[in-house]
């Protein structure tokens, strides 16, 4: 497993991963029948595995229903795994519940796709920062309001701000509020689902340079859930593959830009737009539909669309491991 080929994390003295993410399952049962009993599972994250360190950004890619978003959930605890175990800062929280999960989730934050769904319209936007605060903390309104002031500085937003409501904002500025909301608990990890794809591309580049200054300055880890192959390039350290509920790849940026290994990845890469000719690689056409997580095909889960497979990518489900200096693939092909 990634976790254990990475310098062994689980036992070494120096564990430099704030997030540790075990072997990993999200099902969700298909029900049918007049007594609505079970009759089946969605396999939405099939056994996943990967960890984030102090002050790196975790780009996650892979098609629409590959189980990004869900993982993204999954870790912040808004679903329950199936099986496996989530470790943050060194602590299970698999299982957490109640007032020791409501502490621990302090630490980390979620920013959302939809800025305007994500905030309450009949609120003003002081009241939407200050809410997470005035529920975890024993603070004074005055500490209330000079925190909100200050993060609102932060986000570059005027002061004046505080008094509107989320539809007098345009979406890029709504997305600095939902940013702001999860600042003001100072967490060390946020999680990023889509954060600038609802937005205008002029807007996207000003939030991503919004999110590296933030990074730098209260050293936040990011996991950064985008099917944009461009801005996850931009902002990210390392990046995961998913495909079908699995990892197939991890990379650090450049080496999974400039040489992916997993048939998969090459042709996620050849699909993305590059400015520059020398980098423009040959398009790789997918044959097939993507198949069901209610029925995974059995082996490798790509292998019924991947140009490169053989015989035992049915049969064999291959499992990731490090094949050059901390990249990992699941591919037979290695």
């Amino acid at each position: 497993m990634i976790l254990e080929q990475q310098n062994d994390i689980r036992t070494g003295e120096d564990n430099h991963y704030l997030l540790e993410v075990r072997n990993v399952k999200m099902y969700f049962p298909i029900t049918g029948g007049v007594l609505q009993r079970k009759i089946g599972e969605v396999k939405a994250v099939d056994d996943i595995s990967f960890g984030i360190r102090r002050g790196e950004t975790l780009g996650l890619v892979g098609e629409s229903g590959c189980g990004k978003s869900t993982t993204g959930r999954v870790i912040m605890r808004l679903y329950d795994p199936t099986e496996g175990s989530i470790m943050f800062d060194g602590q299970d929280i698999t299982r957490m519940k109640g007032a020791r999960l409501r502490q621990i989730r302090q630490n980390f934050q979620m920013v959302f796709q939809d800025p305007f769904s994500s905030l309450n319209p009949r609120m003003n936007v002081g009241s939407i920062i200050a809410e997470p605060l005035e529920v975890n903390a024993r603070v004074s309104q005055a500490e209330v309001r000079e925190r909100v002031s200050y993060l609102l500085n932060v986000v570059g937003l005027p002061q004046e701000a505080s008094l509107k409501h989320p539809h007098e904002f345009s979406g890029g500025q709504r997305q600095r509020i939902a940013i702001a909301r999860a600042l003001i608990l100072n967490p060390k990890l946020m999680v990023l689902d889509e954060a600038v794809s609802a937005l205008d591309v002029s807007i996207q580049a000003q939030i991503i340079n919004l999110l590296d200054d933030l990074r730098e300055q209260f050293g936040l880890s990011y996991l950064f859930i985008s099917h944009n192959l461009s801005v996850v390039k931009h902002v990210s350290h390392r990046v995961g593959v998913m495909y079908l509920g699995r990892m197939v790849e991890v990379a650090s940026r450049s080496q999974l830009y400039s040489s992916p290994l997993h048939p998969y990845s090459q042709s996620l890469l050849s699909a993305a737009p590059e400015v520059s000719r020398k980098a423009r690689r040959e398009r790789i056409v997918l044959t097939g539909d993507v198949p069901s997580p209610a029925k995974p095909p059995s082996g490798c889960a790509f292998h019924t669309r991947c140009p490169k497979a053989m015989v035992k990518c049915g049969e064999i489900r291959p499992e990731l491991q490090e094949v050059m200096p901390e990249q990992f693939v699941a591919c037979h092909l290695y």
